[in-house]
């Protein structure tokens, strides 16, 4: 349920408060999504593969805002050596999310949000896909290994449809009254302090919002 509800929802509203914090990123998101899918229909599955930049916009807010600050706790069941650290048998082992995607030795601008640092030619998914996934682990959108997450295909492509759709139907902006954006995060959780408050405006014609039979 986590997986599949909170991690994806969490995300999309980072990147979005994120986006709207950072004007530039919207526009680029949105001529992406006109260009490969056009105003006349709505984002299917067989769109993915082409929406490098709104999986990079997603892609960098779980880097940047994971859905929890550390992993459940391991336990090692011998003694082991990782990275030059010795680790004694039944030692408990915490792994900080928000330090492996914030880590300044391996991401430019760590705490910036950056989606072209996924892009082809940007050291990051060079010369492929961009996917949600993050295979070297420099950050853990969904685990890895053999407890990795079984719902990895599912919970990037609910995460893909339901963010491509959202930016696709809707010209957002910050209510008038509001001023900017409150980036502050929860105290005790890694969620918004304050619930994003967006206006949607439709940019689609009428007929594209309704169900297709």
């Amino acid at each position: 349920m986590i997986a599949a509800i909170d991690n994806p929802s969490n995300a999309l509203e980072w990147a979005l408060a994120e986006m709207l914090k950072k004007p530039e990123t919207l526009p680029k998101a949105i001529d992406e999504l006109d260009n490969v899918v056009g105003k006349d229909r709505l984002v299917q599955e067989s769109d993915f593969p082409q929406l490098n930049y709104v999986k990079a916009c997603a892609r960098e807010a779980f880097r940047l805002h994971p859905i929890s600050p550390f992993i459940p706790p391991h336990v090692s069941q011998t003694d082991t050596t990782v990275a030059d650290y010795f680790i004694p048998k039944g030692s408990y082992v915490v792994v900080s999310r928000e330090g492996l995607g914030r880590n300044p030795k391996v991401w430019d601008d760590p705490f910036e949000f950056k989606p072209e640092r996924h892009l082809q030619g940007q050291g990051c998914n060079e010369g492929k896909e961009v996917v949600l996934a993050e295979p070297e682990l420099r950050f853990i959108s969904f685990s890895r290994g053999r407890r990795g997450c079984p719902g990895v295909v599912l919970g990037s492509s609910m995460t893909t449809m339901l963010f491509a759709r959202l930016l696709q139907g809707f010209e957002w902006s910050i209510p008038a009254n509001q001023g900017t954006i409150d980036l502050s995060q929860g105290r005790e959780d890694s969620f918004l302090a304050k619930p994003l408050h967006a206006v949607a405006k439709p940019r689609l014609s009428p007929n594209v919002y309704s169900l297709q039979r």
